[in-house]
């Protein structure tokens, strides 16, 4: 395949030109067109379009009717292939705090799902809960929380073959800071959320190998001016990176541009932390066993807690884009480059680099999707395309 006439948001540059892929991968960049261009079998012209490295949602629980604790290869097949319709290529299966055998049903199911080339790619599992604080649960239902237990969450990786790549836990239960010390040792995230974690207590914790700071602001507790909590840590703690559901409901536009100029793109992850009715119509629905009322932008339960979200990527990627003075290149930074990185598929993933995969997005300068490419292979095409 060739891309021509577009300009291409590479790894280190931003380039008026064409590229190349052959067998799934980025094989050329140049500013050149060739004379004769029967060596490729599809040519897409990128005529006042730019082209920039697929997104990776490395929160999410569900979309079009499926979620990951469904437990069936149909559910996360019809995630994938809802995803890449918003920009997603790449996403970590999120579960949530639920009976044992429930989770260990869907890690299950996960070990030995097979990605389809018609949909996003499933790179790992998030596992969020069941170590978190009950007072911060949100949509977490309270009955299955549990302590860090690390014991228990060495069956689970066994069961889920390896692929659990990121943790979220509340660290203030994490007792002489065992589960963390031990993720971290295994290359695993461990992400503070759900949490009534102090400031101290969380500084502590980054010592220990908290890296990460799980969809900010939300189920956890704000800045005090005698405690500047989670909130305030990864606003001063360098060595988080933090997730944000840049819906404009989870956070208010005001503090979302306000997290944007302290924290800066270099550390923020954009996520949907969507909820199987996304992309669905509004009505009643269900979270880890929990009614759920959908409204034409948000999710509830019966108390009122935000019940995850029914985000697209693409729109959580325009409410930054909105904003002033963040670039194309911030939202590549945040919704592209730092999950890749922080998942560890950044050799392959998150940017357009010669080698790596071909999984590109087409779109227009106000961020209007119209092609999306896994791998090489157009797996969504806007209508105006």
């Amino acid at each position: 395949m060739l891309i021509k006439n577009a300009t291409l948001y590479t790894e280190n540059d931003i380039v008026n030109g064409h590229l190349a892929i052959k067998n799934g991968k980025i094989t050329d960049i140049f500013t050149d067109l060739p004379a004769d261009l029967t060596p490729y079998r599809d040519v897409i012209d990128g005529t006042h379009l730019n082209v920039i490295p697929g997104f990776i949602d490395t929160h999410i629980h569900g979309a079009n009717g499926a979620d990951t604790m469904d437990a069936t290869d149909e559910a996360i097949q019809t995630m994938a292939n809802y995803l890449v319709s918003e920009g997603t290529t790449s996403f970590l299966a999120t579960t949530m705090t639920q009976a044992p055998e429930n989770i260990e049903r869907a890690l299950a199911n996960l070990a030995q799902y097979e990605n389809v080339d018609t949909g996003a790619e499933m790179i790992g599992i998030h596992l969020e809960g069941p170590f978190v604080e009950k007072s911060k649960a949100g949509a977490q239902p309270l009955k299955y929380i549990s302590k860090p237990d690390l014991k228990l969450f060495n069956k689970w990786q066994e069961i889920a073959a390896d692929k659990i790549k990121t943790v979220t836990i509340a660290p203030e239960h994490d007792q002489d800071w065992t589960l963390t010390s031990a993720l971290r040792k295994a290359d695993i995230n461990v992400s503070a959320g759900h949490t009534d974690v102090n400031f101290s207590e969380l500084k502590e914790a980054v010592k220990h190998g908290v890296n990460q700071v799980t969809h900010l602001c939300n189920a956890m507790n704000g800045i005090h001016h005698r405690d500047i909590g989670a909130v305030g840590a990864a606003f001063m703690v360098k060595e988080l990176k933090a997730e944000i559901i840049s819906d404009g409901i989870h956070v208010d536009p005001a503090m979302l541009q306000l997290i944007y100029q302290n924290i800066g793109p270099e550390r923020l992850i954009l996520i949907t932390d969507a909820m199987r009715a996304k992309g669905l119509e509004p009505g009643d629905y269900e979270l880890g066993g929990q009614p759920v009322r959908v409204t034409e932008d948000r999710a509830v339960l019966d108390n009122g807690s935000l019940a995850g979200s029914i985000l697209n990527m693409i729109d959580g990627a325009k409410q930054f884009f909105s904003m002033p003075n963040v670039s194309l290149h911030d939202i590549i930074q945040m919704a592209s480059v730092n999950p890749a990185k922080q998942v560890g598929v950044f050799k392959d993933k998150g940017s357009i680099a010669v080698g790596k995969d071909a999984d590109l997005l087409l779109v227009d300068d106000q961020l209007d999707l119209k092609i999306t490419l896994k791998k090489g292979k157009i797996v969504y095409q806007g209508v105006s395309q």
